[in-house]
């Protein structure tokens, strides 16, 4: 198996809501503005554009619709409707008591989020990076993991974890780590990293409906990014099961695994290989990452008989490593032409200075290069 390295806040000003009981507000003016847009966009077929950031909030709004005990804490996802406007009128459209403006303490908040999914409620609890969850990972890891197995299947935990995972741009070593290998290490989680609108709004609802801890690692530099949705997106009751992953790009010759930001460089690479070396590679969007969808890697292997796994994280211990390990395992290995190869990050902290930031991810060129070798037996 061989890897190669990639090489102030503003507070706004608080909307007027009249309180109805139960704490519901009456929706404003700028809820109706949403509402309105989402219901144009419903109408505008199969090729509407949907960016990843109100894919998630359209999610979110659809299940705090369909039942009352889903709620949002965190900081900065009421007044200032989000970090990164995940949560933009929520706190118009569902009141103060179910947009929750928390202190800045991850390990208060996520604990009180654990706290009240034991109870009967369904949190969704909002990381402005996951980087920060690690504040709460007690809570995450020993009470919400654990506490359905521990207590014999008297607690459970319908909760989500959510909020951007992995590398941004110039935020540094703290800010940039893609936490993947650590929460699908973790027995009593499930987690998803979605990639697409549809794989966004699919997953959080999926999520939310789940009974079991639910991780949702998203990316900072895709909630702009604008995706076309088929007409069943905007149905209440779309859903992409956790478990599943999505075969992006048919091809014969090598399979690309990515999931979240990296696919970006697999589509790349994949039109490189087409164009300039006839090359036909097959991109497989992992969407979940536990449970794994090992069945897919391998049908997926048994076509190319050759694979290439792309992550942001680290070399040890990742990702690719596992899927190397769950390959090594099944039927896949006897089809296997070569060995599998990684692409990951650099084993560094991240970078602030933006050029050596650069060498330290995949990109497609380093892609391009690692399926080459698999098939060609070339440097890398």
């Amino acid at each position: 198996m061989k890897s190669i390295s990639g090489l102030a806040k503003v507070s706004l000003a608080q909307s007027t809501r009249a309180m109805l009981a139960g704490g519901m507000a009456t929706p404003s003016p700028l809820a109706a503005r949403l509402a309105g847009s989402a219901r144009r966009a419903s109408t505008q077929g199969e090729q509407a554009t949907v960016t990843v950031r109100d894919a998630i909030n359209q999610g979110l709004a659809e299940e705090m619709d369909a039942n009352d005990k889903v709620f949002v804490m965190g900081e900065e996802v009421g007044q200032y409707q989000g970090a990164y406007k995940v949560t933009r009128g929520l706190l118009d459209r569902f009141g103060p008591q179910r947009v929750i403006d928390s202190p800045i303490t991850e390990m208060g908040f996520t604990g009180l989020c654990v706290g009240a999914a034991m109870a009967g409620l369904t949190p969704v609890c909002e990381f402005m990076t996951f980087n920060f969850a690690m504040q709460a990972i007690d809570q995450i890891v020993n009470s919400a993991a654990k506490s359905h197995y521990m207590s014999g299947g008297v607690l459970s935990a319908n909760i989500v974890f959510r909020g951007p995972n992995g590398f941004a741009s110039g935020v540094a070593a703290q800010h940039s780590q893609d936490y993947a290998p650590w929460y699908g290490s973790i027995p009593g989680l499930k987690v998803v990293s979605p990639y697409s609108a549809e794989d966004a709004k699919g997953l959080i609802k999926a999520a939310i409906r789940d009974p079991n801890p639910v991780v949702m690692l998203e990316n900072e530099l895709m909630y702009g990014e604008s995706f076309a949705v088929g007409e069943d997106f905007h149905s209440s009751d779309f859903v992409v099961p956790i478990g599943k992953a999505k075969v992006e790009i048919p091809g014969t010759d090598v399979t690309l695994i990515s999931h979240s930001y990296q696919l970006r460089h697999c589509f790349a690479a994949a039109k490189i290989l087409k164009e300039q070396y006839n090359i036909s590679a097959e991109v497989l969007n992992l969407r979940s990452i536990k449970p794994l969808d090992v069945p897919a890697i391998v049908e997926s292997i048994k076509k190319t008989n050759r694979a290439v796994v792309v992550e942001s994280a680290f070399p040890g211990f990742g990702l690719g490593s596992e899927i190397c390990a769950q390959v090594s395992e099944s039927e896949a290995w006897d089809y296997l032409d070569a060995p599998i190869s990684r692409v990951t990050g650099a084993e560094v902290p991240t970078p602030y200075y933006k050029e050596l930031e650069d060498m330290s991810f995949p990109n497609a060129d380093v892609v391009v290069r690692a399926a080459r070798q698999v098939l060609y037996h070339e440097d890398a």
